[in-house]
């Protein structure tokens, strides 16, 4: 095995395929890269088999490839990522010299790396699993943007620390919640089918990291895993067993109050008076009467109070109080001008939308307030 590419674009491939290495198995193949190089192209894996990431490299303009000769080998990933930093030159050659040793060097530096044999690394299956859907790319990266934080991030229901996407007549619904919170986003498809899975927000957090362009996505799916396809890159994982949630029926469609507010003007008021903590926790306290807004909060040593002009309130007097980050990441996340608060009462959970559009729906619960 012997090849010659450009130095950031193989750093930049395995940057993104070493994301599924978990450094925690018992299989020393898992915490290295298996590198196969064929005569037309290169191919890195990297897996903790709940996981997968593999890239194709084929020779371009843009990475200057020159495979010389095929071969396939497994090389620890902290060490091969490390050395491929320290490389300063503009290309990189990566040669199998004898048996496992593998030189990784330029023509300043060369570094060697015993490596493994590609035939101890796990078979991991690239397949499509199932039917295909095609979303755009910026598309899906807005969808996990806007739901995916609202997830657990507790074992206790794992369930709950991936986003449940369903499909049902061309409507996708993509939902996250751990509880206390919910974030809900609908996506009208030109080619869907109907399934309901939950996907690890750990695969998409990764998976929005590598999104770039306009391009399409291709999901394919089964009831146990998801494989996305884009741009020679193959990123599959398994689904999270167990059924999700009814959440349709925790979202209200009653309310007795609403407020119509400039997004900024309160995400700010928020964030200033987020820093004064209770147990690491910033609990708000909102005050909602004709004509104004006061948002305050307290600890036992400081205390925080501002008023806000919103465009316009419905309703009588409202005392509400909340988490403050948990509102201020559900405004935030809906990149809108002005936004819609809707409130049931003190003790029942309210929506916020943007003014121009409900495709976007986050929910949070209230908490019982100081006086």
């Amino acid at each position: 095995m012997y090849f010659k590419i450009l130095t950031s674009e193989l750093a930049s491939k395995l940057n993104i395929v070493s994301k599924a290495i978990s450094f925690n198995s018992p299989l020393p193949s898992l915490q290295g890269i298996k590198i196969v190089v064929t005569e037309e192209k290169i191919q890195l894996t990297a897996s903790d088999m709940n996981i997968s990431i593999q890239s194709d490299i084929f020779p371009t303009e843009d990475n200057k490839l020159e495979i010389y000769s095929t071969g396939e080998i497994v090389l620890e990933s902290r060490y091969f990522l490390e050395m491929i930093r320290k490389i300063d030159s503009e290309y990189v050659e990566i040669e199998i010299i004898d048996g496992n040793l593998t030189s990784i060097r330029d023509q300043f530096v060369n570094f060697e790396l015993n490596g493994i044999k590609a035939e101890n690394y796990p078979l991991i299956d690239f397949e499509r699993p199932g039917n295909s859907l095609f979303i755009k790319a910026n598309l899906l990266k807005e969808i996990i943007s806007q739901t995916v934080f609202a997830a657990s991030d507790k074992e206790t229901r794992p369930v709950l620390t991936g986003l449940n996407i369903k499909c049902e007549n061309n409507e996708l619904t993509c939902v996250a919640t751990d509880s206390y919170r919910l974030a809900q986003k609908k996506v009208l498809l030109d080619n869907g089918f109907d399934f309901n899975v939950t996907i690890p927000t750990k695969t998409l957090n990764e998976l929005v990291k590598v999104i770039d362009g306009e391009g399409e996505i291709e999901i394919s799916l089964n009831d146990k895993k998801a494989l996305f396809m884009f741009d020679n890159m193959f990123i599959s994982t398994r689904l999270i067993e167990g059924n999700y949630p009814e959440t349709a029926r925790l979202i209200p469609h009653d309310f007795e109050y609403e407020l119509i507010v400039e997004a900024r003007t309160l995400l700010n008021a928020i964030n200033r008076a987020s820093f004064i903590k209770n147990d690491g926790v910033s609990i708000i306290k909102m005050e909602l009467a004709s004509g104004e807004v006061v948002i305050s909060s307290k600890s036992s040593d400081v205390g925080s109070v501002e008023t806000i002009t919103p465009d316009s309130y419905e309703g009588n007097n409202l005392s509400i109080a909340f988490k403050g980050q948990y509102v201020y990441d559900a405004i935030r996340v809906l990149n809108a001008f002005k936004i819609k608060v809707q409130f049931g009462g003190t003790m029942k959970p309210f929506i916020i939308t943007s003014l121009d559009n409900e495709d976007v729906l986050q929910l949070v619960l209230p908490i019982k307030t100081y006086n």
